[in-house]
């Protein structure tokens, strides 16, 4: 019998299972080892508004990721790269404008950038963008090994095992044993909806691309304008530019969102979409080398946000699900409320727009469907 159980092991599990420990509970964290967002996403810490609610979690999250900043291993890759929001066209500009003004209302500092002063930042990109906006605060990590260490540095040991069955505060695994504890946090993706019925996520499948080694040729995370659209999108299938230089020197390449399908291939058309963009923007692409291309899922909710906080219906249980593109950003801060949750404690920022009953207050009555 544990204080709480986290059922889920990447960036968002570990941050509630290391908030959790250092509260004084005891806390076990179980994990089936099932490719996950965490192993297959770009680790870009970055400012989204989205919404009010999304950039409100993203601004204090940004803030505890820099705290926590010098206590990171080297292997976790943390720089403060910043991030280069291009502008194509006068129209984006004036949605740079907008995202700088929203930044500011949170507290975020941004800067508009004329035409020169971006080739002089970024020579590579092609020549003819408008501008852009740099957000100097945005940051990258390398989330697999951070969610590791985020277990380690507070003595918690990850037990692979494959949960099969949430009861009355215990889990069930698929070696037939149960475990109890009178917390238990779901953070376990699209894997969760397997535990539990009427989750509201549902699967976007992504496409990255990286290449070899090529230092110096790019500094900060690039992406277009037109990516909050695409990250934001309902449904269809959307490419939108999205570029970060890794500390190796590599370049990591996306972006890609698709509904409908949960086929983990790579797509060659698709991933052909994705990189005829990217060069749209970084004409030296055509001359780089790629040596892998892969594909992830992101869970996301119908409105964006993520599902956190306690289970309206079941004793015990605490969701921390459907971060989609977000979880790496947003991990410290959905720790800090699942600790303020479960302990009483005063929450760090609003936790209304992130429960679970706002889909069941929206769902219709029986017989007006």
């Amino acid at each position: 019998m544990s204080d709480a159980i986290v059922i889920g092991a990447g960036i968002v599990g570990a941050s509630c299972a290391h908030a959790l420990a250092l509260a004084g509970l005891s806390v076990r964290v179980v994990d089936a080892g099932l490719p996950a967002a965490t192993s297959a996403g770009m680790g870009h810490l970055v400012s989204l508004d989205g919404s009010a609610a999304e950039l409100a979690l993203c601004s204090d999250s940004l803030a505890r990721w820099r705290a926590l900043a010098p206590s990171l291993p080297a292997s976790g890759a943390y720089h403060r790269c910043g991030t280069l929001w291009l502008a194509e066209n006068e129209d984006d500009l004036a949605t740079a404008d907008d995202k700088r003004a929203a930044l500011a209302m949170a507290g975020i500092g941004s800067e508009l950038i004329t035409p020169t002063r971006l080739a002089a930042l970024e020579p590579l990109l092609r020549p003819g963008l408008s501008g852009a906006l740099r957000v100097e605060s945005d940051a990258i990590l390398y989330a697999p090994r951070v969610a590791d260490w985020l277990l380690e540095c507070v003595g918690i040991t990850l037990e692979r095992a494959q949960v099969t069955a949430l009861e009355d505060q215990q889990v069930r695994l698929a070696d037939g044993r149960r475990l109890g504890a009178r917390v238990i946090v779901l953070a376990a993706g699209l894997q969760a909806g397997a535990l539990l019925e009427g989750l509201p996520i549902e699967a976007k499948k992504g496409h990255l691309l990286v290449t070899d080694r090529y230092p110096g040729r790019v500094s900060h995370q690039l992406v277009e304008l037109g990516y909050g659209a695409s990250a934001h999108a309902g449904q269809g299938t959307s490419v939108a530019f999205n570029l970060q230089a890794r500390p190796t020197g590599q370049l990591l390449i996306g972006s890609t969102r698709q509904f409908d399908t949960l086929d983990p291939r790579v797509e060659p058309a698709l991933l052909a979409r994705m990189l005829e963009r990217a060069r749209g923007y970084l004409p030296a692409l055509g001359a780089i080398n790629a040596i892998r291309a892969w594909t992830g899922f992101r869970a996301a909710t119908p409105d964006g946000l993520p599902i956190i906080g306690r289970h309206p219906e079941r004793e015990g249980l605490w969701l921390a699900l459907g971060h989609e593109g977000l979880g790496v950003t947003t991990a410290p801060s959905t720790a800090a409320l699942i600790r303020a949750g479960v302990l009483g404690e005063h929450p760090p920022l609003d936790p209304s727009p992130y429960r679970f009953e706002r889909f069941r207050a929206s769902a219709p009555a029986d017989g007006q469907r």
